[in-house]
């Protein structure tokens, strides 16, 4: 796309570099519908969070694309392909000797008297090894003549071949001229990809001498030439030349090293250093420049977060807490530890791990207490609040909320209160009380207008689109579809338009859980399943078992049980190995619908009776109604069971006419009107039918308008 095109330029660079990695999935997928395409990505143990999202995204598309992806690592790298029925795992070993002779020979040559050489290198079988011995014994003199034309110039006996390829490496690299080897230990301490101008910048060599001494490094086969334009850039032959270089520095020279790069990339990228802050914070740290290695390394983790890249965020802030810990003590300071807790919150948060999410809370806590500082208390609060709401402590939850929204209010903080407000929805949601919910999100949204769509008030996800996936599911509860599922599109818009992976598996979860309860399972089944593969492809743990949840209950009502039982059981699973509570009993109560409607009764009624005693001993009561009217059900399929049925069903409205839960009032209704017609109470019937009929056909819910006049039909 031309850089002049002002839609491009419109994007921030996170925005830009996903739509860059869609991109060429795109072009791949196109070019191997034209021909058949082989992909060879080499070296995965040292891939970057940017390509392996693009290969995770890759492998998920690939379906009967014709092309071939060759990837190559060592045994620490870890994938989550192994399940995939194209996938094939070829183990590498060293080569066997009648290939390593093969190699020893386009190396060496015919020459017969090389033939004792050959059998004492056959048995050693890397192909690395063997082309750098090749290499030392022609430095050495020990060869001499043309590649695949040498001989020996002295016997064999004599010759000292080191046991490893790092010995090798070594050896070759004290044999170069001093300057030489300054410019390749120089090299290494850039990184592997060795950009020209930044290599002059720390060289202090002249222009004429720099060039020439690289091209001897090329013609050693140190470095080689990998990118003209826009920039010189050269690279290391082997990362073991590279980590060998690096490793010859005494510890001081690196950082010294370190040091001026990081002076040196702020001169020449002085333009552009947000596109280099990742490398800006790696030089800084290792070269203990600690004030820009907090403030580089925090840029970084933001960044990474921008692109829903949650593990190299908390990375990048763990290195900066590092760096921190090494400046002075003072208030700034300490400002900074408690902004960078919050920091490492939004990205623990993603990744489903909550204990650390509460330890890094009370730490900041306890520092703002000791500043006295109201502001970040209030943040402290608002964070605590949604960490409460998944232990299922609702109470204090719910308190925390009401103490960072005065804190809000009295700081005149516009992003606390946004978030405050938010949180204060999340902790009453989760608690089962819709109806008090809907307020806050609603203060929450209001308070976004004006605001960039892009803003996330420290939140992990975009603010105006979190609004947006909760306003959907609480207004589904109400029965208020219309504003519920434009809440969802708008929340959908905005996410894809920002390119947030995270905050539209968030949205996709509300509008989805929207259409499920309006009964048009078709559309939840489109909008959840692309979140589910969201939440696989970017390691979304969090959003998992809800999406997945939801996903199953469509799947169940779109008469795909055998699908849904699968999902249910694995969203259970999920949310019980990430020790969430919250939603756990809706989430059970989901299943044991998926296991009624397969008739595995007694299961149906363990899980029914378990998520009603969940609900009431945590205060759940929307989760309780639901829960009633599921074990109501259940007690419907054993006619002796007929009247603990009404019970239930009676409990469950009166819990959801409290509520304002109209959907599940209709719910109760037809439950009650089945249950007497079945029963042969047929005079029974028609009031909770007519009812029934009634709210489904106000709340256009033409599924379950379908099914209570097809009940009143049969009277």
């Amino acid at each position: 796309m031309p850089v002049e095109d002002p839609a491009w330029q419109a994007l921030d660079p996170p925005q830009r570099r996903q739509r860059i990695l869609d991109a060429v999935k795109r072009l791949l997928l196109r070019e191997s519908q034209r021909q058949p395409l082989l992909v060879v990505f080499e070296d995965l143990h040292w891939i970057d969070g940017e390509t392996q999202a693009l290969l995770d995204s890759l492998v998920e598309s690939l379906g009967s694309a014709r092309l071939l992806l060759l990837v190559s690592y060592r045994p620490e790298y870890e994938h989550r392909w192994g399940s995939k029925t194209a996938y094939r795992h070829l183990r590498l070993d060293s080569l066997p000797a009648e290939s390593a002779a093969e190699l020893l020979a386009v190396l060496l040559g015919p020459d017969p008297g090389l033939a004792p050489l050959t059998q004492m290198l056959v048995k050693r079988g890397n192909p690395f090894f063997l082309e750098e011995t090749v290499r030392t014994l022609v430095e050495t003199g020990a060869l001499v003549g043309q590649r695949g034309a040498y001989h020996l110039t002295r016997s064999v006996e004599v010759l000292k071949v080191p046991a490893t390829v790092q010995t090798i490496l070594t050896a070759r690299i004290d044999r170069l001229p001093d300057e030489e080897k300054q410019l390749l230990q120089a090299a290494s301490v850039i990184g592997k990809d060795v950009p020209d101008a930044l290599l002059a910048a720390i060289a202090d060599q002249p222009e004429e001498a720099l060039r020439r001494r690289l091209a001897h490094l090329q013609e050693a086969e140190f470095l080689y030439e990998t990118q003209l334009f826009p920039d010189l850039e050269h690279t290391f032959k082997h990362a073991l030349t590279h980590e060998v270089t690096y490793g010859s520095l005494l510890q001081d020279r690196r950082r010294q090293l370190h040091a001026q790069i990081v002076a040196a990339m702020e001169r020449l990228y002085a333009d552009r250093l947000s596109e280099q802050v990742e490398r800006l914070a790696h030089h800084a740290l290792r070269g203990q420049v600690w004030n820009k290695a907090v403030q580089y390394g925090r840029q970084a983790g933001i960044r990474a977060l921008d692109r829903s890249a949650a593990r190299d965020a908390l990375a990048h802030f763990e290195q900066a807490r590092v760096a921190l810990h090494e400046l002075p003590d003072s208030r700034e300071r300490t400002e900074q530890l408690i902004d960078l807790c919050f920091e490492q919150r939004s990205a623990l948060w993603p990744l489903g791990e909550f204990a650390r999410v509460g330890e890094v809370l009370n730490e900041a806590g306890t520092l703002a207490e000791g500043l006295g500082d109201q502001r970040r208390l209030g943040w402290v609060l608002g964070y605590e609040t949604v960490l409460y709401t998944l232990l299922r402590k609702h109470a204090r939850a719910i308190d925390a909320a009401d103490g960072a929204r005065a804190i809000a209010e009295s700081v005149g903080d516009l992003g606390l209160r946004v978030v405050a407000n938010y949180e204060f929805g999340t902790a009453l949601w989760f608690a089962g009380d819709p109806r008090r919910a809907a307020e806050p999100v609603r203060t929450a949204i209001a308070l976004l207008e004006g605001a960039p769509l892009t803003e996330r008030f420290g939140l992990t996800g975009l603010s105006a689109v979190l609004a947006r996936w909760l306003l959907a599911a609480v207004l589904a509860e109400l029965g208020e579809f219309a504003e519920a599922l434009a809440a969802g599109e708008e929340g959908l818009r905005i996410a894809q338009t920002a390119g947030h992976p995270y905050s539209e598996v968030w949205v996709r979860y509300g509008l989805g859980y929207a259409h499920l309860r309006h009964g048009d399972f078709a559309a939840a089944n489109r909008v959840l399943e692309q979140g589910l593969a969201l939440c696989r492809e970017m390691e979304i743990r969090f959003a998992l078992p809800f999406v997945a949840a939801s996903l199953g209950s469509a799947y169940l009502w779109s008469g795909r049980a055998t699908n849904a039982v699968p999902l249910l059981e694995e969203a259970v699973e999920a949310i019980t190995a990430m020790r969430i509570r919250g939603l756990y009993s809706l989430l059970i109560t989901l299943r044991a619908e998926a296991y009624l409607v397969l008739g595995r009764i007694a299961e149906a009624r363990e899980q029914g009776e378990r998520a009603v005693a969940l609900a009431r001993a945590h205060q759940e009561r929307g989760w309780e109604a639901w829960s009633l009217k599921l074990l109501g059900d259940v007690h419907a399929h054993e006619p002796a069971e007929s009247e603990q049925a009404g019970d239930t069903y009676r409990q469950a409205l009166v819990l959801a006419t409290e509520l304002s839960m109209r959907p599940l009032v209709a719910h109760c209704h037809l439950g009650l009107g089945r249950l007497a017609r079945k029963t042969g109470r047929g005079e029974q019937a028609p009031e909770p039918l007519t009812t029934a009929t009634t709210m489904y056909r106000e709340m256009e819910m033409r599924f379950w308008l379908e099914q209570a006049e097809a009940e009143a039909s049969n009277l």
